[in-house]
């Protein structure tokens, strides 16, 4: 048995006896708090949705605790203009413990109860090891295999062609009058 509910803005699945982290409520420590918009049910087998709000159907919580998430860093960049901006952010929140939900008939899950020890399977003791096999070595084959050809030197482009580095030869420019 569970029903969707509408905590502080947002939806929430609820059952009893679970606890709900929910965006931080203006309650004190230890005080009940009272669940009236209940969206949608189910009891297992039947589904009931509401139109937008299920009348009649209430849950009651108990407030534990409140707190704050981890750090959030949100940064903003804008490429080529020099601008760049880090801010953090916690969000606080409220840790609820969902009591019942009255109005809904089906009875709330029990507690888990403890699996049970699971017995060592016994494996039978090998009276002789057994030594391994030794691996068994490839057959020649009678027909020799056939030769491959040998990969044919590709021949090398002018382009690939390292080229002589040419000298550089200075003109001098003689006078007429020498």
């Amino acid at each position: 048995m569970y029903a969707i509910a509408r905590i502080a803005g947002k939806q929430f699945r609820i059952e009893p006896e679970l606890n709900v982290k929910v965006p931080k409520l203006d309650l004190e420590e230890g005080s009940s708090y009272e669940i009236s918009e209940i969206l949608m049910t189910s009891d297992g087998k039947k589904i009931q949705v509401g139109t937008p709000l299920i009348e009649g159907l209430k849950a009651t919580a108990k407030v534990i605790s409140h707190g704050r998430d981890p750090k959030i860093i949100v940064f903003r960049k804008k490429r080529r203009k020099g601008f760049k901006v880090t801010r953090g952010h916690r969000q606080g929140f409220t840790l609820l413990h969902i009591e019942n939900i009255q109005g809904l008939t089906a009875k709330p899950k029990a507690a888990v109860k403890p699996k049970k020890e699971a017995k060592p399977k016994e494996v039978p003791e090998p009276e002789a090891k057994a030594k391994p096999k030794a691996k068994a070595k490839p057959k020649a084959s009678a027909k020799p295999k056939p030769a491959t050809k040998a990969k044919a030197a590709k021949p090398k482009t002018a382009a690939k062609l390292k080229a002589p580095a040419k000298k550089k030869t200075v003109k001098s420019e003689k006078s007429e009058g020498e």
